[in-house]
């Protein structure tokens, strides 16, 4: 099978063929149909990540049709169109991921390739009004989001909501996702393409967050949010809790600008605001991700789909943060 391999960390990717994949015990493998980057990959290519280990195939979001069943596998699998759950050995938890949590695509040999062997216990049966770019970018993302939304934020129809950053993938299922469930969303980006995106998509309103009067704007557009949706940080995190409505929830799935420089405990504490942390998901969020996606008939926004010997120029494109929605590989 062809495969993308990361061989050597700051370097592109290299193209070979490798032995097909053979199923283990409890596991089988899917002939991948498509595939989508996610801003992991990015770091693992630039050796910011825990554990790296090369070589490697990288990619975590996958959809495909499974070819091949190991021992102690359901041979109705068989033929069946399917989806990954791309959160490997979460654990009894709900509340949080073990130490065991891995992801696909590092350590494990992941989804750019032609083929993967998984656990059985990670498919899914792909949803039908999805084709496959729109299956294939829904894992990883649509999982956190959701998470972030509902498990961890506790979203209720006619909340309002704030999503920063919005253009990347858990961003703009986030969006999606809100406005399926009947909120009022707004949502923040430096790009002016990006914030006009999100207000064709449904979005109450944008803000340019790099205009020194843009917590004034939001604040008179939206009085005050009851969930923040963030994936920043830094600097900015003080004007999150400044918006966040009494009673609000800012829930965090990362931190790229860094940690806040300060933190106002009043504001927190009299306000009673909640600051949550999440990361991807547990099985059942996935398995409720995939029902609310399928009863909403939500259709992941994909900003461009590559062939396979393009990898590269699809980790160029994410390393610039150009793309509105998901890169996927086809």
């Amino acid at each position: 099978m062809k495969a993308a391999l990361l061989r050597q960390l700051k370097s592109p990717l290299v193209l070979e063929q490798l032995p097909d994949p053979s199923p283990g015990p409890g596991e089988a493998v899917v002939e991948l149909h498509a595939a989508a980057l996610n801003r992991r990959d990015y770091w693992i290519t630039q050796g910011m990540y825990p554990g790296i280990r090369l070589p490697v195939v990288l990619g975590s979001d996958g959809a495909g049709v499974v070819t091949r069943c190991g021992p102690d596998v359901d041979p109705t699998w068989l033929g069946r169109e399917v989806v990954i759950n791309p959160g490997f050995d979460w654990g009894d938890e709900p509340t949080h991921q073990s130490d065991r949590f891995t992801i696909l695509g590092m350590p494990r040999d992941g989804t750019f390739a032609e083929a993967v062997a998984v656990p059985a216990s990670q498919l899914h049966p792909k949803p039908e009004h999805l084709d496959w770019p729109l299956a294939a970018a829904l894992p990883l993302g649509g999982v956190t989001a959701y998470r972030a939304l509902f498990t961890q934020g506790r979203l209720r129809a006619g909340e309002r909501v704030l999503v920063t950053g919005i253009g990347g993938g858990v961003a703009t299922f986030a969006l999606q996702f809100a406005l399926a469930a009947g909120a009022d969303v707004w949502v923040t980006s430096s790009s002016q393409a990006k914030r006009d995106g999100a207000v064709e998509r449904g979005a109450a309103g944008a803000f340019d967050y790099r205009q020194t009067d843009w917590l004034r704007a939001a604040q008179e557009a939206a009085g005050a949010f009851d969930l923040i949706i963030d994936s920043a940080g830094g600097k900015g995190y003080g004007g999150l809790v400044e918006l966040a409505a009494p009673g609000g929830r800012i829930v965090n799935y990362g931190a790229t600008a860094g940690p806040p420089e300060t933190l106002d405990l009043f504001k927190l504490f009299w306000k009673q605001l909640r600051l949550q942390g999440t990361t991807m998901g547990s099985p059942d969020d996935f398995a409720a991700m995939l029902e609310f996606t399928c009863r909403h008939r939500i259709e992941p926004i994909i900003d461009t789909v590559y062939p396979l010997d393009d990898i590269n120029e699809a980790l160029e494109t994410m390393s610039e943060s150009r793309q509105f929605g998901k890169l996927v590989i086809a």
